[in-house]
C-alpha cells in the first residue's frame, strides 16, 4: 500500500507540472499532504514536513547566496571578458553558440558541482541567446546535459555514494567508466550541433555590433553605470578564491558563499542605496528558486517519513524474477534511470542498490560492475524534482521547470543509452 502510494504520489506530482496543471512550488507542497493524509499519517504530516526542510535548508540558504553573488558579479561586469571572447569566436552565429555553450559547460563542470556548472554558464551566455532571440530551453538543456555527464566524477555525490555503499574505491569504479564519459561529452557536442543547426535555420546568422558591455547589459535591461571594469581583477580573485574553497571543502558552501557576497557587494557597491538596489534586482529570483528548494523539502521529508521510499525499494527489488540475474548490470543501467528520477541518490544508492548487489552477486556478477552500471542514469536523474540545482538552472534562464524536462528527457535519455553501449561494448559493464 505505501509503496503504491509513493508511486502514486510521484506520477500525480509529475502530470501535473509537466502538463501545466500546478506550479511546481504548489505541487511540491499539496501533492505529498494529500497523500499522506491519504496513508493515515495526519497527526505525523508537520514534524515530518520541518525534517525534511530542515534537512534541504543549507542547499537553500547556499543557492539564496550564490545567486545574490553572482548576480553582483555580473552586475560588476565580471563575466564581460569572457562574453567578448565568445561574441569574437562565435559571433552572431546560433550553431557556433551552442556549441561553445556546451564546451563551457563541460569545462567547467569539472569540478563536479552542477550549482557551479550552471551559475557560470547562463550568466557568461544567456546576454548571447536573448540578443540572438534564441530559445532559452536550449541553454539550460545543454548545459544540463554537460553537467550530468560530469557529474559522476569521483569528487561529485553519486559516485562518492557508490564507494560508500559497496566498499570500493575510484580506481574499481570511476576509472573504466572514463572512456565512455569521454563518449558521452562528444555525444553532448553532437546533441549542441542539432540544437545550433536549428536555430540557425530558424534565425539566420546575425550581425552583432555591440560590445560585451551593451551586450550583457541590453540582454538583462541594465544600466552599464553598474559595471565596475576597474575592480575586475578583484572580483576575480574572490571567485577564485570562492570556487577553490569550494572545490576543497574549506567551510561548508552556505558559509562560503555568504561570505563571499557579503564581500563582492561591499567592495562593488559601498554605498548603502546601491546595496539596497542590487539586493531588489536579485532577490525575486533568488527567492522563487530558494521556495522550490524548501517545498521539494517537504516533499523528501513526506517520502521518507511515511517510509514510501522504503517501501518502493523493496517493491523494486522483488520485481526482478531470478532467470534475470546474470543480466543485473544492464538492468541496473538501464533502470537506474527512471528509479534514480522517483528517489534520492541516498534512496537509491543505499536502500536498492546494496540489495540488487547482493543478489546479482549470487549469479557471478561482480560487485565493481553493479557499481559502474547504477551510475549511468545520472543524466535522466537529475531532471528529477528532487534535485535542487535543476530548479537554479532554470530559474537563472527564466524558463518553466516543467518546458526544461519536456525538453531535455529525451537527450537525457540519450546520454543514457551512449554511456551503455560503449560500456558494455568495453566490457565495463558485462554483458
Amino acid at each position: 500500500m505505501l509503496s503504491l502510494l509513493g508511486f502514486l504520489m510521484i506520477s500525480t506530482f509529475m502530470y501535473l507540472i509537466m502538463s501545466k496543471r500546478m506550479f511546481a512550488m504548489t505541487a511540491l507542497i499539496l501533492i505529498p499532504i494529500l497523500f499522506a493524509l491519504i496513508g493515515g499519517f495526519r497527526g505525523e504530516i508537520g514534524e515530518m514536513m520541518l525534517e525534511g526542510v530542515k534537512k534541504i535548508a543549507p542547499t537553500g540558504v547556499m543557492l539564496i547566496f550564490a545567486i545574490m553573488y553572482f548576480g553582483i558579479m555580473t552586475d560588476a561586469g565580471l563575466f564581460d571578458p569572457i562574453v567578448a571572447k565568445i561574441l569574437k569566436v562565435v559571433g552572431g552565429d546560433p550553431l557556433k553558440v551552442v556549441i561553445g555553450t556546451a564546451v563551457l559547460a563541460l569545462s567547467v563542470s569539472l569540478d563536479g558541482d552542477g550549482t557551479t556548472t550552471y551559475i557560470i554558464v547562463v550568466a557568461a551566455m544567456l546576454p548571447l541567446y536573448k540578443r540572438l532571440k534564441m530559445n532559452p530551453l536550449i541553454l539550460t538543456a545543454t548545459a544540463f546535459l554537460s553537467s550530468a555527464v560530469m557529474n559522476i566524477l569521483p569528487w561529485g555525490g553519486p559516485t562518492a555514494r557508490v564507494l560508500s555503499a559497496l566498499h570500493l574505491d575510484s580506481s574499481q569504479v570511476f576509472t573504466p567508466l572514463i572512456p565512455a564519459m569521454i563518449v558521452a561529452a562528444g555525444w553532448v557536442i553532437f546533441v549542441a550541433y542539432i540544437f545550433g543547426k536549428r536555430e540557425r535555420k530558424r534565425l539566420g546568422i546575425v550581425t552583432i555590433t555591440e560590445d560585451a558591455d551593451e551586450l550583457v547589459a541590453e540582454a538583462n535591461h541594465e544600466d552599464v553605470t553598474l559595471r565596475r571594469p576597474k575592480l575586475l581583477w578583484m572580483n576575480a580573485l574572490i571567485t577564485i578564491a570562492l570556487l577553490v574553497g569550494l572545490f576543497m571543502d574549506v567551510m561548508p558552501l552556505p558559509v562560503l558563499f555568504m561570505t563571499a557576497f557579503a564581500l563582492g557587494m561591499l567592495i562593488n557597491y559601498p554605498r548603502l542605496g546601491e546595496q539596497r538596489n542590487r539586493l531588489n534586482a536579485h532577490a525575486g529570483n533568488a527567492m522563487i528558486v530558494a521556495g522550490m528548494v524548501f517545498a521539494a523539502g517537504i516533499f523528501t521529508g513526506i517520502l521518507a517519513g511515511t517510509k514510501m521510499v522504503d517501501a518502493m525499494s523493496q517493491t523494486i527489488v522483488t520485481l526482478i524474477p531470478d532467470a534475470l540475474g546474470p543480466h543485473l548490470p544492464i538492468i541496473t543501467g538501464i533502470t537506474s534511470a527512471p528509479f534514480t528520477f522517483f528517489m534520492s541518490n541516498d534512496a537509491y544508492y543505499f536502500g536498492i542498490l546494496p540489495l540488487v548487489t547482493k543478489a546479482a552477486t549470487q549469479f557471478g556478477v561482480s560487485v565493481e560492475a553493479m557499481g559502474r552500471a547504477s551510475l549511468l542514469g545520472q543524466s535522466v536523474h537529475l531532471l528529477s524534482p528532487l534535485v535542487p540545482s535543476t530548479y537554479l538552472l532554470a530559474g537563472l534562464a527564466g524558463v518553466d521547470f516543467g518546458d526544461h524536462q519536456r525538453f531535455t528527457l529525451k537527450w537525457a535519455c540519450g546520454t543514457v543509452l551512449v554511456m551503455l553501449v560503449v560500456c558494455l561494448i568495453l566490457g565495463v559493464v558485462p554483458v
